[in-house]
């Protein structure tokens, strides 16, 4: 019998444990569309706030907005997705199912379906990844506007009420977070390539200066690098590649990606780095006629900026966090699961627990506990169902990296031990025993690590 591959354990631990849910799953779902559960809320949510605290919150240069997923159809004739936001199409002859025509791997699952015919294919058809839609009170009156494909246009069109409102200096930055929309013929992979998704983006602008925007440009493929170790990957897990000439996008000077090396898959895209030059802006001036040049105030000089992007997917991020902390090991002459999750994005910092449930004098205690951890950290969960060898082994598998417990030590039958804790590491299940006083300053020690 086959093993199952590290996606199908991941999936199903997501749907298991409440990480990740098929998107109206009770009416049959929606391909490439999904839904969090609360610990894989908690997990995103940590993801975005890291890449909030690095690249917006903990700089001066840079300004964070929330654009509108709505947009009109103009925006799109301009930033070039009307006309070039495509891919090409091929249909099945037998039943009628559409693939893209370049992805070879998406064409022989299909075949797979037909095993006692010969599959034929229609010839490619350019097929728009836009999802659009009217907007107004009947059909006569009504606007066309898409649900953007990318979150990036809404940094562009705001670039002038940035410049007004905030009167920065180049270089700066606009930063924002938000959901992106794309027809995808082939949605596959779990969150890898979704229908609905979410991206975390900087757009970063510089003068006009080719060798400084290069320097810059080069500054920022390192640090969307390092954000990425940050979250707890390997460095032999990523690798920076640069875009051959004929896969470059339209608008790009510059282009490379930061790749993780999927177990049974490959290396696939988790991040851009582009350098978008002034095309744009240059472009929404064009299309909407309004002036999106920048005034230097110091040399009295009107520029158009490059823009130097760093791009990653939310989702994406989580995927590949979720495989990369996966483990497999064996503790107690037991083979175990677990997430080895970095404290500070695991959906559960730590689990409280009485030794016995059915002992008030324990549960009092622990629930002060809990109280007390909850009203510091946030991310604290109450555990007492099964014993704890089984508790442990499920805060295990949802990536928990202490579990804490109260037992009658701690209510002083050992008075050497009165009002101390034990507490169990994730990773070793080595346990310690720590007074109850020192608990937060211990947690806090940890995460720093």
């Amino acid at each position: 019998m086959e093993k199952d591959t590290l996606m199908e354990k991941i999936v199903s631990l997501c749907k298991r444990r409440g990480f990740i849910f098929q998107g109206s799953e009770i009416y049959g779902g929606l391909a490439g569309i999904y839904d969090y559960g609360p610990l894989g809320v908690e997990l995103r949510h940590n993801i975005k706030q890291y890449f909030w605290q690095k690249f917006i919150s903990g700089r001066e240069d840079i300004y964070p907005i929330s654009a509108a997923i709505l947009m009109p159809e103009r925006v799109w004739q301009a930033s070039g997705h009307t006309e070039l936001f495509t891919d090409p199409l091929v249909e099945c002859k037998i039943c009628h199912e559409r693939v893209r025509a370049d992805q070879s791997e998406a064409i022989e699952d299909h075949e797979k379906k037909h095993p006692k015919e010969k599959v034929e294919w229609s010839e490619p058809r350019v097929f728009n990844l836009l999802v659009g839609t009217k907007l107004g009170a009947t059909e006569a009156t009504a606007t066309p506007v898409y649900l953007r494909g990318e979150i990036t246009q809404g940094a562009q069109v705001n670039f002038k009420n940035i410049l007004d409102s905030m009167h920065p200096k180049l270089p700066f930055g606009i930063g924002q977070i938000g959901k992106a929309f794309r027809n995808e013929i082939t949605p596959r992979d779990f969150l890898f390539r979704e229908r609905e998704f979410e991206q975390m983006e900087i757009q970063y602008y510089v003068k006009p200066d080719e060798k400084e925007s290069a320097k810059i440009f080069d500054e920022w493929k390192n640090m969307a690098l390092a954000w990425y170790y940050g979250l707890g990957f390997k460095k032999e897990s990523l690798r920076l590649r640069e875009h051959e000439a004929d896969e470059r996008a339209h608008y790009a000077k510059a282009a490379w990606d930061i790749e993780y090396d999927m177990p049974d898959i490959g290396w696939k895209e988790a991040w851009g780095i582009h350098h978008r030059g002034d095309y744009d802006l240059k472009r929404h001036a064009e299309f909407s006629g309004v002036d999106m040049g920048y005034f230097d105030e110091e040399t009295k000089e009107r520029c158009v900026p490059f823009d130097i992007e760093c791009s990653g997917g939310v989702d994406r991020a989580v995927l590949f966090t979720l495989m990369e902390a996966y483990t497999e090991d064996t503790m107690g002459d037991e083979v175990r699961a677990y997430l080895k999750l970095k404290p500070h994005i695991a959906p559960v910092l730590c689990a409280v627990s009485p030794l016995l449930k059915n002992k008030p004098e324990l549960v009092e205690k622990a629930r002060e506990m809990f109280a007390m951890l909850k009203k510091e950290f946030g991310r604290v969960a109450w555990d007492d169902n099964g014993n704890i060898g089984k508790r442990y082994r499920r805060q295990d598998e949802i990536g928990t990296p202490w579990c804490i417990v109260i037992d009658f030590d701690t209510l002083g039958e050992n008075p050497e031990h009165k009002d101390t804790v034990t507490i169990r590491d994730r990773d070793t299940g080595k346990q310690e025993r720590i007074h109850k006083d020192k608990l937060i300053e211990y947690i806090k020690g940890k995460i720093s690590l």
